[in-house]
């Protein structure tokens, strides 16, 4: 495991957190505004948690998702930054809009408390792809430095892109936990981004990546049980 970068990570990750909770508080101009705290502390914490997990079970994949390489699929080079910055910063800056104009904010407590969770448990599934995926990249590109392969263990035994299935049920409760109904028009936007990426994702591996036609057909989901 290496520590020095792990450490680089963890810094990262505070300073997201610092960032969400400047566009959240200082947008809404509401300190009080407690479900913010509370959805900003759990997914930075989360965060950190799968950080160390992941470096420890598979080193280095820390690194490779850092990078965006120059070979990353063009649409992705759009896809990418859609679904992981400009998603997010609009569904936090709708919210943040929301709670300034219209305080208190109309989605009752338990509902965001259940958004809460699921963002956490949403986290959860995804930290769980990334160590049983040692190629879990940023961006989509056929891996072949590093002798990528199908991999059909772990929640890849149920869907073929579970890392995508995390990052759309995360998406979903983000508005719920902040408890603001107009965050989900962006959240929607995302989540339309983000099936865009994972089917274009799977016609690529299934065109280039030896193995991933047959594991298709044996793992028939894509991206939701019973559904796609």
């Amino acid at each position: 495991m290496d520590r020095q970068y792990l450490k680089k990570a963890l810094a990262r990750y505070a300073v997201m957190g610092l960032v969400v909770a400047a566009v959240l508080v200082l947008g809404s101009g509401r300190w009080d505004w407690t479900r913010a705290w509370l959805y900003v502390a759990l997914t930075v914490s989360a965060q950190a948690v799968v950080g160390v997990v992941v470096e420890r079970v598979s080193p280095g994949l820390l690194a490779e998702r850092a990078r965006f390489p120059k070979d990353s699929e063009w649409w992705d080079k759009v896809l990418a930054p859609v679904v992981a910055a400009v998603g997010p910063l609009a569904m936090w800056g709708t919210a943040a809009w929301e709670a300034r104009r219209a305080w208190p904010l109309g989605i009752p407590w338990m509902w965001s408390l259940m958004g809460i969770s699921l963002c956490v448990v949403s986290m959860v599934f995804a930290a769980w792809a990334m160590v049983s995926n040692r190629f879990f990249a940023s961006t989509v590109r056929i891996q072949t430095e590093r002798g990528h392969m199908v991999v059909d263990g772990g929640p890849y035994r149920y869907v073929r892109h579970p890392g995508y299935a995390g990052a759309l049920a995360f998406t979903l409760a983000t508005p719920l936990a902040l408890g603001s109904w107009w965050a989900l028009w962006p959240a929607v936007f995302t989540v339309v981004a983000l099936v865009v990426r994972t089917g274009l994702e799977d016609r690529l591996l299934q065109a280039r990546l030896d193995g991933y036609a047959e594991y298709a057909g044996r793992v028939r989901n894509r991206l939701v049980p019973w559904v796609w």
